[in-house]
C-alpha cells in the first residue's frame, strides 16, 4: 500500500519524526460533520479522528454517567461482594482494607473509608511496603488481618493471590481488582474483576477505583431497597477520576464520564487531601486530566515508591485539613527525592537500552541496585521515547524486580503472565498497559527474549516512533481561548484519547529564552501580526532547544498541543511544543 505524502512535506523533523496529517477521507468526514452539527472545523476534525459519527457528536461532547455507567451486576460476584460488605457494616464487624501502594490502590481504599465513615463505621487500612513485602497480599499480613477481622477487602490486588487469600481464614475475603486474572481464582468469597478470564472484557478498561465505585453503587442500591439512604457517591468521583488518569486507564466509554464529572467535583476543593496536595504543588487553575496524571498522581505515588507506603492513601482518606497539609508536604518532599533517583536510573537505563538497540519489539534495561520504586516511571520514559513496550528491572542478590509499560494495541499483562506461567519469571502479571515481574538474574536474558517474541506477535515494534500524527493546521491567530475551550469538550485527554495536535506552518521564532535546566519558552509569529506563546519542556534534552533558541532568519513549521496558560489570574492560549522543523 502506497504511503501518503508527509504533512507539510516533513519527512524528518528535528526530532527525526515524519509528520502525518488527516487522510482525504477524514477531511471529507470532517466537512460532513461541520455541515451536520455546525461545530468548529477543528473540533469536528478531532471527533472524526475519534470515530464519532455526526449523530453521536452531542452525546460524545456531553458524556453522562446516567447514560454510560454500567449496571454493577454485569460483573461476576458483584452482588455477593456488596451484600457481604453491607452485612459487615450493619453487624459492626471489623473490616480491613488491603490496598496496593499506588494511586489506584490508595484511591480505592479512600473510597471505601469515606463511604464507611459516612455510615459511622471505620476500617483498618493495610498497605504493604513495596521493598519488604512487594506487590499484593502476602501470607503473614493476611493471616494477621484474618485473625483480627471478619472481612478483608483487597483493592487493586489479590486476583492472583491464592496462598495469601487462603491464609486469611477464618475471615471472608472480597477482592475488587482489575489486573488480569489467571485460569483459577483464589479462594475468596467474591472476586470482582472485569479482567477475570470468565468476563466478557467489555469493562476491562476500568481501573480498580471504578470497580470499587461500582460496588458502592450496588451497596447504595441495596440500601435504597431497604428504605435507607446511602452516602453521596457523586462526591467521591474526584477519587475515581484521579485513579483513572494516574493508572493510565484509557479515557473511553464510561471512563470519560467518570473523569469529566470527577474533575468538576475536584474543582469544588472539598477534599482536604487533594486541596492540600494542589496547594503544595502550586496549582492555581481548575484541575484537568493533565494535573491528575503529572502533578497530583506522582506526589500521591511518592510515598509508595520511596517513603512510607500508606502516606498517599492516608492523604486521600483524611478529613482533617491539618493532617492533610502535613502529609502533602511530606509527599511533595518525597516526590522531589524520587525525581533525583529517577533521573540517575533513567540515564543509565537509556544508555543500556540504546546499546542493546531501540528497534526491537521490546526495549529493556536492568541494573544492580536500581530502586524498585522508580523502575516503573523509567519504563514509562523508555516507552515514550521509543514507542515500544519497555521493561526496567532493579537487581539485588540475584533477583530482579521490574516494571513494564506498554503501547496501545499491545497487551503487555497477558504476555508477562504467560512468560511467568512458562517458568522464566518467578511471578508476573498486570493489565494491558502495565505489568510487574520478578525474575532470577540467571534467567533474565531468556525471559526478556521470550517476552520480546510474544510482544512481536502482537505487532510491537512494527510501527516505531517516527510518525507524528497531526489533526490539522492552524494559524497563530486562530489559536484562541474560545477555540481551546471548544476542543476541550472532546476531552478529557489522556491514554487512549490523545489531545489534539496541530501544526503551525512557516512561523518566525521570537524572544526565545531558556527556562530552568532544559525548557524553552518563545513566541511564534506568522509575520502578519498574530503571535502565540509557546513552551517546549525538555527542549534542551534533544535537538529542539539548541536550534530554536538560535533561529537566525529561519522560519519553522511547529507542532504541538494547545492549552490555556493561567498565571497571576490571567489566562492566555499557549502551544506546548512537541516537534519542529525548518520550513
Amino acid at each position: 500500500m502506497e504511503q501518503a505524502s508527509a504533512f507539510l512535506g516533513v519527512e524528518a523533523s528535528l526530532n527525526g519524526r515524519r509528520w502525518v496529517g488527516p487522510s482525504p477521507e477524514a477531511e471529507r468526514l470532517t466537512e460532513a460533520m461541520v455541515q451536520a452539527t455546525a461545530l468548529p472545523p477543528a473540533l469536528a476534525r478531532v471527533l472524526v479522528s475519534r470515530g464519532v459519527a455526526p449523530e453521536d457528536a452531542m452525546g460524545f461532547l456531553e458524556p453522562t454517567l446516567r447514560e454510560l455507567l454500567p449496571d454493577p451486576l454485569k460483573l461476576r460476584d458483584m452482588g455477593v461482594a456488596a451484600t457481604r460488605f453491607l452485612a459487615a457494616v450493619k453487624n459492626r464487624e471489623k473490616i480491613a482494607i488491603f490496598a496496593d501502594y499506588d494511586v489506584d490502590g490508595g484511591s480505592s481504599a479512600a473510597l471505601l473509608i469515606h463511604w464507611l465513615r459516612a455510615m459511622g463505621r471505620e476500617a483498618t487500612l493495610y498497605i504493604p511496603d513495596r521493598i519488604d513485602e512487594g506487590y499484593g497480599p502476602n501470607e503473614p499480613a493476611m493471616a494477621a488481618l484474618g485473625a483480627a477481622h471478619s472481612l478483608i477487602i483487597c483493592v487493586d490486588c489479590g486476583t492472583l493471590s491464592h496462598g495469601p487469600v487462603a491464609a486469611a481464614r477464618p475471615a471472608d475475603v472480597v477482592i475488587l481488582d482489575h489486573h488480569l486474572g489467571g485460569e483459577t481464582l483464589p479462594p475468596a468469597l467474591a472476586c470482582v474483576n472485569p479482567n477475570r478470564q470468565d468476563e466478557s472484557g467489555d469493562l476491562g478498561h476500568l481501573c480498580a477505583a471504578s470497580v470499587v465505585f461500582l460496588m458502592l453503587v450496588e451497596a447504595n442500591r441495596q440500601l435504597r431497597a431497604e428504605g435507607v439512604q446511602g452516602p453521596d457517591l457523586m462526591a467521591l468521583l474526584d477519587l475515581v477520576a484521579l485513579a483513572t488518569v494516574a493508572d493510565v486507564a484509557p479515557l473511553i466509554g464510561v471512563n470519560r464520564a467518570l473523569v469529566r464529572q470527577g474533575l468538576k467535583v475536584m474543582a469544588r476543593r472539598a477534599r482536604p487531601g487533594l486541596v492540600a496536595l494542589s496547594d503544595v504543588a502550586r496549582m492555581d487553575q481548575a484541575p484537568a486530566a493533565y494535573h491528575l496524571g503529572f502533578i497530583l498522581g506522582p506526589r500521591v505515588n511518592a510515598g509508595g515508591r520511596i517513603g512510607a507506603a500508606d502516606l498517599g492513601a492516608r492523604l486521600l482518606a483524611t478529613d482533617d485539613p491539618n493532617e492533610a497539609a502535613a502529609l502533602a508536604e511530606r509527599l511533595d518532599f518525597l516526590n522531589t527525592e524520587r525525581r533525583e533517583i529517577e533521573n540517575r536510573v533513567r540515564d543509565a537505563a537509556l544508555a543500556q537500552a540504546e546499546a542493546r538497540g531501540l528497534d526491537a519489539p521490546l526495549v529493556w534495561a536492568a541494573g544492580q541496585g536500581w530502586h524498585p520504586g522508580v523502575v516503573g516511571i523509567v519504563a514509562a520514559r523508555l516507552k515514550e521515547a521509543t514507542n515500544r513496550p519497555a521493561v526496567v528491572i532493579g537487581l539485588e542478590d540475584g533477583i530482579g524486580k521490574g516494571s513494564a509499560r506498554s503501547v496501545p494495541g499491545v497487551d503487555l499483562g497477558a504476555a508477562v503472565q504467560r512468560v511467568a506461567a512458562e517458568g522464566l519469571l518467578l511471578k508476573g502479571g498486570g493489565h494491558r498497559m502495565a505489568a510487574g515481574l520478578t525474575v532470577e538474574e540467571a534467567k533474565l536474558e531468556a525471559a526478556m527474549a521470550r517476552l520480546s517474541e510474544l510482544l512481536a506477535k502482537q505487532g510491537a515494534g512494527a510501527g516505531g516512533p517516527r510518525d507524528l500524527r497531526l489533526d490539522g493546521m492552524l494559524m497563530p491567530g486562530a489559536a484562541t481561548i474560545p477555540l481551546i475551550e471548544e476542543l476541550d469538550k472532546a476531552g478529557p485527554f489522556g491514554q487512549g484519547a490523545p489531545a489534539p495536535r496541530f501544526a503551525f506552518a512557516g512561523c518566525e521564532i521570537r524572544g526565545a529564552r531558556r527556562i530552568g535546566e532544559s525548557h524553552l519558552r518563545f513566541g511564534l509569529s506568522d509575520g502578519l501580526g498574530a503571535q502565540l506563546e509557546c513552551v517546549a519542556f525538555g527542549a534542551f534534552d534533544g535537538p529542539l532547544g539548541e536550534v530554536l533558541s538560535n533561529p537566525g532568519a529561519n522560519r519553522f513549521h511547529l507542532a504541538g498541543r494547545l492549552e490555556i496558560n493561567t498565571w497571576g489570574g490571567r489566562s492566555k492560549p499557549q502551544l506546548r511544543l512537541e516537534d519542529a522543523t525548518r520550513a
